[in-house]
């Protein structure tokens, strides 16, 4: 391809394959597919959106015999640009929002096989009357391609699992051999004839192949949640009451969501209708969000031996107020859930958000979190530190703001400084992980390059050289090609 944009022989045969709906041209129409949920923005040659598997593999074999490199798109809700083109405008999105024709649920297996570009909401939506539900918990609404590329956890991680814990199988269109199909898709809990070749899939971003399908686990819905806004009596005490929840509480516990006092503050002040929940207390330095869950309904008969949850969670924080916890908000579960889900839209409000999505051994987070607070407050004062995250397992939203009202200036070249400071604690100092859920894309393949051995490098380039030899998939490349 030159510089020129698409040829006619290849425009032409994308329009015979696709038709009006499935190609986009003109760039009013392409601007929403070049635009990041956060980062990537971009120009694109075109967009093709094909609504089955064999328009999918048409694309793939016309691509790769016109070498035109393709950057793979679901909803586009991805936070480290995986999913849009570079300013080259050298590339076509390849969107898989028309994919999704097919949603067939097993219930007796608890299981759905469903088309890749299907939406979280879409696919629960259509569980719902089965009593079933996927229980990844997001704030956005991705597809579940996209949820598969990138490996999302979520809120509720702690009892359920990631994507892949979650995931059976899949089908993939390959790049090489161009417009291969590799089928996957058993529905089955339990295979052990072999390599698990699906797992090449699993938080690759897209670079390793096209996903099409998916066949799921998926969870019988809650009958009984029980939940608590609760403030620790200090920093420690956080890991304190975690392993008191689950010592008590068990498989019961679904969520353990920290807070941060200037987070709150910052829904409180940007989100409307939203009040403190401690009121007349003033907002805490600190706060976790407790959930807990269970498929198992409240037997109301008097006899008192059903499970009710409200009633563990009450007893269980009763036991701890004075030595672990202070104060305590149980029940309003949507509008305590609502606070946890604003809190990145409350940030946007307070200036450029500086955002990290790190992960660690639980038991290092009080030790970071007061070292990375203090490096903060010496060397770089002016930036708001508003973090939250997933306590039970080990993920933390690290995330800043630089004010908007400030006379200094938003540098670039200090952010990076910043990220740099932080990811070296995260990585080289605790032993953690400078992307817990985003994933890599371009956004973050330079702290991939900074923080991965070189042999891990080397031998994930030999396993994308195999399966995408002239690079032709996605802008993410995690080593050298051979």
């Amino acid at each position: 391809m030159g510089d020129d944009g698409l040829s006619a022989l290849l425009l032409s045969d994308l329009k015979t394959i696709l038709g009006e709906l499935g190609l986009l041209l003109e760039p009013a129409d392409c601007a929403r597919y070049v635009s990041g949920a956060r980062y990537g923005n971009g120009q694109t040659l075109a967009v093709l959106r094909p609504d089955s598997h064999q328009q999918v593999v048409a694309i793939v074999k016309l691509c790769s015999e016109h070498q035109q490199a393709l950057v793979l798109q679901g909803a586009n809700t991805g936070l480290v640009a995986a999913s849009t083109p570079d300013a080259s405008g050298h590339y076509l999105v390849l969107s898989l929002e028309r994919l999704k024709k097919h949603i067939v649920i097993d219930v007796i297996n608890r299981s759905v096989e469903v088309d890749a570009g299907v939406t979280l909401q879409e696919l629960n939506a259509a569980l719902e009357p089965h009593g079933l539900f996927f229980p990844i918990d997001l704030g956005a609404n991705p597809s579940i391609g996209g949820m598969i590329a990138a490996n999302t956890g979520g809120a509720r991680l702690i009892k359920y699992g990631d994507v892949r814990k979650n995931l059976l199988g899949l089908s993939a269109v390959l790049m090489h051999p161009a417009g291969e199909e590799l089928m996957l898709q058993a529905a089955l809990f339990k295979n052990n004839t072999g390599p698990d070749l699906k797992q090449l899939f699993i938080g690759s971003s897209g670079a390793h192949g096209i996903i099409t399908r998916a066949v799921l686990q998926v969870h019988r819905i809650p009958q009984q949640i029980a939940t608590a806004l609760v403030v620790p009596c200090d920093q420690a005490a956080v890991l304190a009451l975690l392993q008191i929840l689950e010592q008590k509480c068990g498989d019961f516990l679904t969520a353990f969501e920290g807070i941060s006092g200037a987070a709150l503050q910052s829904v409180l002040k940007h989100i409307p209708n939203i009040s403190n929940p401690f009121a007349p207390d003033a907002v805490p330095d600190y706060c976790v969000l407790v959930e807990l869950s269970s498929s198992a309904e409240l037997i109301s008969d008097g006899s008192n031996s059903g499970i009710n949850l409200e009633a563990i969670l009450d007893r269980c924080l009763e036991n701890c107020f004075g030595e672990v916890i202070e104060n305590a908000v149980i029940g309003r579960g949507k509008d305590l859930w609502r606070i946890r889900h604003s809190i990145s839209e409350a940030l946007r409000h307070e200036g450029k958000m500086i955002a990290f999505d790190i992960s660690m051994p639980r038991s290092s987070l009080l030790a970071f979190r007061a070292q990375a607070l203090q490096s903060m407050a010496q060397k770089y004062p002016w930036v708001k530190v508003m973090d939250f995250g997933h306590w039970a397992d080990g993920g933390m939203h690290f995330n800043m703001v630089w004010p908007s009202n400030l006379a200094q200036v938003y540098s670039d070249e200090v952010v990076q400084e910043i990220r740099t400071l932080i990811y070296d604690m995260v990585v080289r100092e605790f032993h953690g992980s400078f992307s817990a859920e985003h994933g890599i894309g371009p956004y973050n393949i330079a702290y991939y390059q900074r923080y991965t051995s070189q042999a891990a490098r080397q031998l994930s380039g030999k396993i994308q050289h195999c399966l995408d030899p002239h690079r032709l998939l996605g802008l993410t490349w995690f080593g050298e090609s051979v």
